[in-house]
């Protein structure tokens, strides 16, 4: 089997020759042990998306300084009802991938009708051929994999808020951030239907939810009925659809496990988290568990990474309801050894 058709076999629910290894785009540096770990099996992962978001009305203008060394992008949102501003601080060299959020959109209470405004303004357009040349480009050792959006709670939560602001919007103004997460899920019906249609078969929906922040209550209730609606009319076209949990799971596990989602994706098992692997696989019996190999074990010894994956490999023999992936920076001086240490125990291992 190719990497692409190993990804897809599991997937569709079928068989593989071996569990399938994957990695994103932006975590393979390109050197000659990148080419051993192609060849080997290993499947990349390019994130993309089916849609693309035109605001009307609305100006985006982007400022890049440096301040002490470090790189900033401040992004200033023109709406006829005031601006918007956010800043980014770019990644450092000691942080590969990593970029944070220095100031949100959102300040006052004034800016709930400036987000609503953009909102309700966006309009989704089809980019199907994009994603067909892509596919043809990428040939058989790379997976494309759309997207949908974030689940809007959680987009208000950490990317119009951030936590500490969105406590305070939580206690004192929740009705306006309701009105808001409604206009934002009848925005996000439209993409449903958009998606449905296109040329892609899985998708991600919403992520990094974690349950000391998100709470079990707000999931039920602000992202659990999405998970329905998706699949409702996901399921019917032939597509599938998964979120990206990669933090604590328990507090909403047996949620996740009565849910019409197909994939867990980024789950990364204890130590990393409060559920073992073997514990969440048995739970979740009908959802595939594509996860993300656990980071802290990247800084143990060959023989543990080894044990650990073949481990992985021995529950899943029965089912093959497993992908490993990487979704998480590596250290420099660890990446090439552990990777190739993975992807040995894997093709040691055949189903």
């Amino acid at each position: 089997m190719e990497p692409k058709e190993r990804v897809e076999a599991v997937l569709r629910r079928k068989k593989p020759d071996k569990i399938p290894f994957t990695i994103y785009e932006n975590k393979l540096p390109q050197c000659s042990v990148e080419r051993i770990l192609r060849n080997n099996g290993l499947c990349i992962v390019k994130r993309t998306s089916v849609y693309k978001i035109v605001y009307l009305d609305i100006s985006f203008k982007t400022i890049t300084y440096t301040e002490n060394g470090i790189e900033y992008t401040k992004t200033l949102i023109d709406t006829p009802l005031g601006q918007l501003e956010t800043t980014i601080r770019k990644t450092s060299d000691t942080e590969e991938f990593t970029n944070w959020t220095v100031t949100h959109i959102f300040k006052t209470p004034n800016d709930y009708k400036k987000i609503l405004y953009m909102v309700k303004n966006a309009k989704y357009i089809p980019d199907y051929e994009k994603f067909i040349q892509m596919e043809k480009e990428c040939g058989d050792d790379v997976f494309l994999r759309g997207n949908i959006a974030l689940t809007p709670l959680h987009e208000i939560m950490v990317h119009f808020m951030g936590i500490e602001k969105f406590a305070e919007e939580w206690a004192e103004r929740r009705d306006e951030i309701e009105k808001l997460y409604k206009v934002m899920v009848e925005r996000l019906r439209e993409i449903y239907i958009l998606i449905s249609d296109s040329p892609c078969y899985a998708f991600n929906f919403g992520g990094n939810e974690t349950g000391n922040v998100m709470g079990r209550e707000r999931f039920e209730k602000y992202v659990l009925p999405l998970y329905y609606e998706a699949g409702e009319i996901l399921h019917k076209k032939g597509k599938i659809f998964g979120p990206h949990l990669d933090g604590n799971n328990k507090v909403w596990a047996d949620l996740i496990a009565i849910s019409p989602v197909d994939y867990i994706e980024a789950f990364s098992p204890f130590p990393d988290t409060d559920m073992e692997f073997e514990e969440a696989y048995n739970l979740w019996k009908d959802k595939i568990l594509w996860i993300n190999f656990p980071s802290s074990l990247h800084l143990s010894s060959e023989e543990k990474i080894k044990e650990t994956v073949s481990k992985y490999i021995e529950i899943a023999k029965k089912d093959y309801r497993l992908i490993i992936g990487i979704t998480e920076d590596i250290p420099k001086e660890r990446w090439q050894k552990n990777l190739l240490c993975i992807s040995e125990i894997i093709n040691k291992n055949p189903l």
